[in-house]
């Protein structure tokens, strides 16, 4: 007698919850990427070659923190001989310096970080894999400038042809991935090109994927090249594995036999210069000389692109000052956002609770010696929420304090869709009860 006056108040309670019965539909947002870029000649380096790579462009990074402005990047201070430079930290993607960095000149071989983009976005969505032969057409033996001497029809690994790019910066290996992975070099540059636009890189277009081209409309900046070698070293950081060296061999294997060639990294920064793990090197009688150099220390990921040095010589010696500027102003705080966080009850849903995660990282960079150890993170989540929840929206905020002001904060969002319980889940909630 006590279950069926049970049952019967807890019909009555859903009747009055559910005068009408709602109608629920939800809708899943895509998000597209698109592009364009212009770019331009290039050709033999005098001392050796060039190479390689990122943020998602003005970003389209979803775990994207947002970090206060702390103070607008230096435009004096650094005596540089190169027209165009820009000195950016990596896992903000903050600039601490520039110099005309948005003026649009000739890229040389550092077209070749979006080409790498290209390849590990490849590997990444398992289209090609590291060990797959590549065998080399006609037209990339025919390339000219920096190359690695590939000879019609001889086959190479993915992985090979990653060295010869990043490190030799061969023109023949960057048209034979190209071909590789698109079909053809007008294809694989259609999507150098929706991927610059996706990245937010405004000054680039590309005509070829190796920066060979005499055309005056390949073109770049400084700024484009650093946001597009964040986004390679910060997506792929592995790229740092091929970058970083020094001397390798590869074996050449044709109807003549086979034979050894030693690459040798065009970037001479890799080995003078303390904690450079990259990136790549470029140089044209029109585009002069170029460079965009990575290093790491104590935790600081800095990227240096200095345009159109008047020799080799100023190209390193300016993004060496740019570095040595940088890691003496630079202290980074990271939060990977791993601990825990609890379950939010769900009020009229077909489920009780949702969990909840940090759509990313925290990164924060100071550049005005304040004591990072003092930062501190407030969790500002709702302990309940009214259904219907979507997936991915947001649950509330990570907010990061330094001395009691806010210096960024990263987004937390629900898990999973979680509907709007009708008549009839109540209803079935209703007879679990009576037959327990």
């Amino acid at each position: 007698m006590k279950r069926i006056l049970t049952f019967i108040l807890t019909v009555g309670l859903c009747l009055s919850l559910f005068p009408v019965i709602p109608v629920y539909a939800e809708e899943t947002p895509e998000q597209q990427e698109g592009q364009e870029v212009q770019e331009g000649q290039e050709i033999q380096e005098q001392e050796g070659q060039e190479t390689v790579a990122g943020q998602e462009g003005q970003e389209t990074q979803e775990n994207q923190n947002e970090q206060q402005t702390q103070q607008a990047p230096a435009t004096e201070g650094l005596d540089l001989a190169a027209p165009s430079a820009i000195l950016m930290e990596a896992s903000t993607g903050q600039v601490i310096y520039e110099k005309n960095s948005t003026e649009r000149l000739r890229p040389a071989s550092i077209t070749k970080i979006m080409t790498l983009i290209l390849t590990f976005d490849a590997l990444a969505e398992g289209k090609i894999h590291l060990q797959d032969e590549v065998t080399t057409s006609a037209y990339a033996k025919s390339m000219g400038g920096s190359q690695v001497f590939l000879e019609e029809g001889e086959k190479q690994t993915v992985e090979t042809l990653i060295k010869c790019i990043v490190v030799a910066s061969g023109n023949d290996a960057s048209v034979a991935m190209a071909e590789f992975i698109a079909g053809s070099e007008p294809e694989f540059i259609g999507m150098m090109n929706a991927r610059a636009q996706g990245l937010g890189m405004e000054q680039t277009h590309f005509e070829d994927c190796c920066g060979l081209t005499e055309s005056e409309t390949h073109l770049t900046s400084a700024r484009d090249v650093a946001i597009m070698s964040r986004e390679l070293i910060t997506k792929y950081p592995e790229i740092h594995k091929y970058s970083s060296i020094w001397m390798e061999d590869i074996t050449h294997v044709t109807k003549q036999g086979s034979s050894q060639f030693t690459l040798s990294n065009t970037n001479k920064l890799v080995r003078q210069y303390d904690g450079c793990n990259g990136l790549k090197t470029g140089s044209t009688s029109l585009a002069k000389y170029c460079v965009s150099a990575t290093a790491k220390r104590n935790g600081v990921q800095l990227i240096a692109v200095v345009m159109a040095a008047p020799d080799f010589k100023v190209r390193f010696q300016d993004a060496s000052k740019m570095l040595d500027f940088g890691f003496a102003k630079a202290r980074t705080y990271e939060d990977l956002n791993q601990d825990p966080l609890p379950n939010v009850a769900v009020k009229k849903g077909v489920e009780n609770e949702v969990g909840i995660a940090y759509a990313g990282d925290f990164h924060y960079l100071d550049l005005n010696g304040a004591d990072l150890s003092g930062v501190t993170k407030e969790i500002r989540v709702e302990q309940e929420t009214e259904a219907p929840v979507a997936k991915d929206s947001i649950a509330g905020q990570a907010v990061y304090l330094l001395n009691g002001q806010e210096i960024g904060k990263v987004d937390i969002k629900f898990v999973q869709d979680v509907a709007k319980a009708t008549f009839k889940d109540y209803l079935g909630r209703a007879f679990k009860v009576l037959l327990l």
